[in-house]
This record gives structure tokens, C-alpha cells and sequence, in this order.
């Protein structure tokens, strides 16, 4: 399993707003397109946290060929008035907006 973490900026009281427009595309076929297995959205303080877990390594390559589609596209643009970049001045596409993983733990089976 491969996971992001994208990290931006959000007014908590957006939340509703971007939870009803992810689950809509949720419930097309664009995350098994993308291979996604699981989307979580976190706020805290003005910070937007979405960690999306992938079925397979290949989830950065996969959103990169989902990108073109109109309905990923749709919620990028629709996105746009409640989701800011962390640092405008350094963001040029979602890559840029990644927290780089730095430990991680799991349980034995």
C-alpha cells in the first residue's frame, strides 16, 4: 500500500463544503480508477490534511493519468475557492503540497 498526505490551507468552516464535493466524486468510479482505497480529510486550525491511501506503489503514476479526466478535473476547479496552497509561493501543482514521510510503524500480522 502507498500513501499521500497533501497539506494546505482551509477555513474550518469549509468543511461541510469540501466533504460533500469528495464524497460526490467518491462515488464515481475515479478512485478505483486512481486505485484509491481510502480518502481521509483532516482539519485543524486553518490546515487541510488529505491523506489518500493507494492499493499499489503505481497511486502517484494513476492520478497522474486521471488528471485529464473531466470529472477530476471538475474537482479541482470546484476545490479552488475553499482549498488555498500552504505556501503559494512555492506551489505549482499538488506534488509540491506533500508532506514527505519521515517514519512509520506497523503492527506484525
Amino acid at each position: 500500500m502507498h500513501s499521500t498526505l497533501i497539506v494546505a490551507r482551509m477555513d474550518p468552516e469549509a468543511s461541510l463544503d469540501v466533504a460533500k464535493l469528495f464524497g460526490d466524486f467518491d462515488a464515481t468510479d475515479m478512485p478505483h480508477r486512481m486505485g484509491t482505497r481510502r480518502r481521509q480529510l483532516f482539519g485543524y486550525r486553518g490546515l487541510y490534511f488529505h491523506l489518500q491511501d493507494f492499493d499499489s506503489d503505481d497511486g502517484a503514476e494513476r492520478i497522474e493519468d486521471a488528471k485529464t479526466d473531466p470529472r477530476f478535473v471538475r474537482i479541482s476547479e470546484d476545490l479552488k475557492p475553499y482549498i488555498e496552497a500552504y505556501d503559494p509561493s512555492t506551489w505549482r501543482s499538488p506534488a509540491d503540497a506533500m508532506a514527505r514521510r519521515f517514519y512509520t510503524w506497523e503492527r506484525s500480522a
